[in-house]
């Protein structure tokens, strides 16, 4: 089974595994229903699928899994920034809905595996198979992947985590796909983009509350915290003289903190909801699915960075590598 969202990566990804003598057939996933503006979830990616498989004569089949997103990512999402909290929904919809319902599916349709297009690959270690970064860097998405562990692994299949994107595209024109040149989805597929204040206010009960300085001064008043996130410096809606930062929110008082970058950084970062696959004690974390990862030490829960480090966004993910390979990874508490 292929998870063909209608882009070139997974249009690809079928193409690769047809062509090596596989009995492929495509699935497109019916996840969201409501406005979007991120080029991914739509009817014209459905049918950009639906025209890939044809050109492929390969089976293709739409499946209705909303309800599985709404429970296991938007709900979530809505109520982790009502919560002062910056929710990853690329990571709960891989962990809830590709990975798990999806992959649930498969398994009862008797596939021998589940491929996708991500940008990530599946390696074998002494202690069994592990997500590593994909072939090209600036592509790679193995950080919204740090929760896969062995058994799933073990039926998953990533063919373009071998190959760079230019040579993803090269495939498409060799065979004349309609994705060759279609623009990769950028943001939250459910959240217009800059729009993600106006989401969550309609679906929660925002509060307003005061914004402060570092040193406690009021500046400014706010909305609800659902417009904020740990390390933001755009649309504060306050003006003091020199640039400042979110530096905190505070649900239970609907306080957001601004302060200098400096009353950013921190030493560690504590996380919740760990995963370990392998005992590694010094690692390479990442902060963002394409940040640059920095040395830290990591015992069990907390991840400590070699150098200071611009705080983590509680919600967060924090995925740890041993060299390109993930060990571990967790929540920002």
């Amino acid at each position: 089974m292929v998870a063909m969202s209608g882009g070139v990566d997974s249009s690809v990804a079928a193409a690769l595994l047809q062509e090596e003598g596989h009995d492929v057939v495509g699935v497109t996933l019916k996840l969201w229903g409501g406005p979007s503006d991120s080029g991914c979830c739509s009817v014209s990616d459905v049918e950009d699928a639906r025209r890939v498989a044809a050109q492929l004569d390969v089976p293709h089949y739409v499946l209705d899994l909303t309800d599985d997103f709404e429970r296991g990512v938007v709900d979530p999402y809505v109520d982790g920034y009502a919560r002062g909290q910056t929710p990853n929904p690329c990571v709960e919809c891989n962990r809830v809905v590709k990975f798990g319902a999806l992959l649930a599916r498969a398994v009862a349709l008797d596939c021998d595996a589940l491929a996708t297009g991500h940008h990530a690959r599946v390696v074998d270690t002494p202690l069994g198979r592990r997500v590593a970064r994909g072939a090209d860097a600036a592509k790679d998405q193995s950080y919204v992947l740090y929760m896969l562990d062995g058994p799933v692994l073990d039926r998953v299949v990533l063919p373009v985590g071998e190959i760079d994107k230019p040579t993803v595209r090269a495939h498409a024109r060799r065979l004349g796909l309609r994705t060759a040149e279609k623009p990769d989805s950028m943001d939250v597929c459910f959240v217009r983009r800059n729009d993600r204040a106006t989401f969550i206010a309609a679906r929660s009960a925002p509060v307003p509350g005061p914004i402060v300085d570092a040193d406690g001064r009021v500046v400014g008043t706010h909305d609800g915290i659902g417009a904020f996130t740990v390390g933001q410096r755009r649309g504060l809606g306050v003006a003091v003289g020199e640039r400042r930062y979110v530096v905190g929110v505070d649900a239970a008082t609907a306080t957001v903190t601004i302060g200098r970058r400096a009353e950013l950084l921190r030493d560690e970062v504590h996380l919740r909801d760990v995963v370990v696959h392998s005992p590694v004690s010094r690692v390479d974390a990442q902060v963002r699915a394409h940040g640059t990862p920095v040395r830290a030490t990591f015992d069990g829960e907390t991840v400590r960075f070699d150098v200071p480090q611009p705080r983590v966004a509680p919600g967060q993910v924090v995925a740890l590598y041993d060299g390109d390979v993930i060990v571990a990874g967790g929540v920002a508490a």
